[in-house]
């Protein structure tokens, strides 16, 4: 029997690469979207090899209603809740909206599943950001580190995180949090750190940029690639009993390193491009993250197929193909 997914946010970088592997898998994959002005752009990360075999649907997960409705039409066997706004440094622009629709939207969905198809498995997208600057004394951020969010974002999926844990345990839902440490890719949006450098980085080597104005350059991150924090979210779901899992690389890096990195790798002296600006800086800073995985490689059996140089030699490869034509 084929099963069904259901994935909200399925237009974003991790929503993408989920939907290529779950249909490599022999599922019949559902997505939600939010109605956007410029259709186009709705599911422009998307192949279309891969485009031409999903099923999508308009729903919003600030109203539940819309959730309820697709929830019922589909009956999913699992359901991966991957939609929110997730830029951090916007979430102090826009506290509410992130309240609302990353807080939020994650109670609006488990009630509609509660009420719809509670035998459904859900996923829920977590981040290292709900740690805030709490680390273990061995220097590492795992499931039992106590959580301190330090952005509105990082509230919110700490809210979206103890709701499933209520939901899991008052209903006996399956209901699993995946804490996802820092993932990038050539899909990531370019007003993230990673691919705004990456892209930036290329356009200068091709002489249509001048420079680069990034915010705190001494902030630590975990960084590992989409394609292998997509499988974990799978093997996350394949558990027998729901549970919660950090996916990470145990590796971190600053923002220092990362640009030094993607300069080096075109031959630029990147201290000759990057300008500072207090604009990029948060309210409060995060300065350090780095998750330890044993648990999900100890009883999912995950592994890494990227590195740190291989996920950004990648990224400097595809926006070069970009701009070359």
């Amino acid at each position: 029997m084929i099963k069904k997914a259901l994935i909200t946010g399925i237009n974003g970088q991790d929503g993408s690469y989920l939907a290529e592997l779950l249909i490599s898998k022999g599922y019949e994959v559902w997505g939600v979207l939010k109605r956007n002005s410029v259709a186009e752009n709705q599911t422009a990360r998307i192949p279309n090899d891969i485009f031409k075999h999903l099923k999508l649907e308009y729903a919003d997960m600030t109203d539940m209603s819309s959730l309820i409705k697709v929830l019922i039409k589909i009956q999913p066997d699992e359901i991966y809740n991957l939609a929110a706004q997730s830029h951090v440094r916007i979430s102090f622009d826009q506290p509410i909206y992130t309240a609302n629709a990353t807080g939020m939207g994650t109670l609006n969905l488990l009630e509609a599943v509660r009420l719809t198809c509670p035998n459904s498995k859900i996923y829920q997208a977590g981040s290292s950001e709900m740690f805030g600057n709490n680390i273990d004394k061995d220097g590492y951020q795992r499931e039992t580190t106590p959580m301190s969010p330090v952005s509105p974002y990082g509230c919110a999926k700490v809210f979206s995180h103890n709701i499933c844990t209520n939901y899991r345990n008052s209903y006996g839902m399956f209901i699993s949090n995946g804490i996802l440490f820092n993932h990038e890719s050539p899909r990531r949006g370019t007003n993230f750190v990673t691919n705004k450098v990456v892209k930036e980085a290329v356009k200068i080597k091709l002489g249509l940029s001048k420079n680069i104005k990034l915010g705190n350059l001494d902030a630590s991150r975990d960084w590992g690639h989409a394609k292998d924090y997509v499988k974990c979210m799978w093997l996350i779901l394949q558990q027998d009993k729901p549970d919660d899992f950090v996916c990470s690389t145990g590796i971190s890096h600053t923002v220092k390193d990362l640009v030094a990195y993607v300069f080096n790798e075109l031959d630029l002296d990147w201290t000759q491009y990057v300008l500072v600006d207090k604009k990029y800086m948060r309210p409060e800073e995060l300065e350090f993250l780095k998750g330890d995985c044993l648990k999900a490689k100890t009883i999912l059996g995950w592994k890494h197929d990227y590195t740190f140089e291989t996920m950004l030699n990648e990224m400097i490869t595809y926006w070069k193909k970009v701009y070359e034509k």
